[in-house]
């Protein structure tokens, strides 16, 4: 009898326990579908915390780039019907303070690869400790995470098409469905406010062409899939909608590349698409391992290489920046980045080839100018992507790749329909003549600023003075 009623009071404490509480701390994946980090959290009926932290760095951001995720945490926070608490301040010393006031025995992140954030969880995880919290890393951004695709000596890949083959053969899990969560959030558990005040003269889902939301990105993600098939043929022609402009979605985590690559059957133009993700994964893997590169140059050879940047050159920047070149096709990437948040992929090679081999301007200010106006500005990509540009990169031929505008406007945007939507001033020239205005150009629009074919000479000698000097 004795033995029973000492099992009774058992029961009763237990019954009496609160059940555990943790955070989700959300970042850069603002969903609640194949988010494994959630599913942790949420393991075993424990209570969630939902958390996301306005850190104080993300004031460098682009006033685009806050505005979107503005948007993309009133989705979430609906999405969990008003639980998202909201805190402002470091990370360190939030993220901490609320273990303590809610009780959380965990914190659970998806982890982050980036130079900043792997020094910011760094920061978390050891005053967390201090307290008798723990921060659990479950989960990445990525496919496959950074730093796992490596050679056979455990050494990684410096370019891409060796690295895609191994990523492609190491796979990725299939996608986790939403979790049974118990939210305990606001009101409960006090909130802070989104500053929106500035959202709608930076954009919104029309000027950017994508919903910033879970629901809208999946929307968008199920009525481009059909058409992937011939993404291989049309994904470089700017004048149609043959992107499927998810670049935001993923930067912001709104889905995860895995929800895309599960979805993908085979296809020349899937698989051009899977590469597009495998390059965006490349990427964070060089900046993981090396983390310098977001502003330096990778091949360290490049550092001799001559750039401009006199009160001249600051000149030139300032009109590539506003459209203000002379070359249509630039001028019409540049002026759709600073209406929308977004230029189409091609580009961004043309207006980055441009800046660094027309101009002879550091690939440093057009990757800072992106980072400012892109609502998809992600850090690896934006910095590497430049650098395969400007040739201090990944690529494996870096100096003899020099766009011709002209020529390449005439090849992916022979009707210049995209120029004419960009750039007003040439709405009245017709077809293929908008690329080579001759007597044609308008009284409004600017001449050429530069000659191609003598800054692209400029540039080829400039290149060979840092190879002839590194033999």
């Amino acid at each position: 009898m004795a033995q029973l009623d000492r099992v009774g009071d058992t029961d009763a404490i237990m019954s009496a326990r609160q059940p555990t509480t943790n955070i989700m701390w959300f970042r850069r994946d603002l969903r609640l579908a194949d988010l494994p980090a959630l599913h942790a959290a949420a393991a075993d009926g424990a209570r969630v915390v939902p958390l996301f932290v306005i850190d104080p760095t993300f004031a460098r951001s682009g006033a685009p780039r806050r505005a979107f995720l503005a948007d993309a945490l009133r989705a979430l926070d609906d999405s969990m019907d008003g639980a998202l608490v909201i805190r402002h301040g470091d990370p360190a010393v939030v993220v901490p303070a609320l273990a303590v006031e809610v009780g959380a025995d965990g914190v659970y992140v998806s982890r982050d690869y980036a130079p900043y954030g792997r020094r910011r969880d760094a920061a978390v995880a050891v005053t967390l400790d201090s307290r008798g919290a723990r921060l659990h890393g479950v989960g990445s951004p990525y496919a496959v995470a950074p730093g796992t695709v490596n050679k056979g000596d455990a050494t990684p890949y410096a370019v891409f098409t060796p690295f895609s083959k191994a990523w492609r053969a190491i796979g990725w899990d299939a996608p986790l469905d939403v979790p049974e969560v118990k939210w305990r959030g606001a009101p409960t558990v006090s909130s802070e406010r989104v500053d929106t005040s500035k959202r709608r003269a930076h954009g919104n889902a029309q000027t950017w062409g994508v919903e910033a939301s879970e629901v809208g990105a999946l929307e968008q993600w199920r009525q481009f899939l059909p058409l992937v098939h011939d993404y291989r043929e049309v994904r470089n022609l700017p004048a149609i909608e043959g992107t499927s402009r998810l670049s935001a979605a993923l930067r912001w985590g709104l889905m995860h590349p895995r929800q895309l690559l599960a979805d993908l059957e085979p296809s020349a133009g899937a698989d051009t698409f899977a590469s597009e993700l495998a390059w965006r994964e490349f990427y964070a893997d060089v900046l993981f391992r090396r983390p310098d590169t977001a502003r330096h140059n990778l091949n360290q050879k490049m550092i001799a290489m001559v750039t401009d940047t006199d009160t001249a050159a600051e000149e030139r920047f300032a009109r590539w920046a506003a459209g203000q070149t002379g070359f249509p096709i630039i001028d019409a990437g540049m002026r759709q980045l600073l209406a929308s948040g977004w230029m189409h992929n091609r580009v961004r090679m043309l207006v980055a080839s441009f800046l660094v081999k027309d101009l002879h301007l550091p690939w440093q200010w057009g990757a800072r100018h992106f980072m400012r106006h892109l609502i998809d500005g992600d850090l690896a990509s934006n910095s590497h992507g430049w650098q395969w540009t400007a040739g201090t990169g990944t690529d494996a031929s870096p100096y003899f790749r020099i766009f011709n505008p002209t020529t390449q406007g005439l090849r992916f945007d022979p009707d210049g329909d995209y120029i004419r939507q960009w750039v007003p001033e040439l709405a009245e020239v017709g077809g293929w003549q908008v690329h080579e205005l001759g007597l044609l150009r308008p009284a409004g629009y600017p001449p050429a600023m530069v000659d191609h074919a003598v800054e692209r000479d400029e540039a080829l000698h400039r290149y060979r003075q840092v190879t002839a000097g590194s033999r």
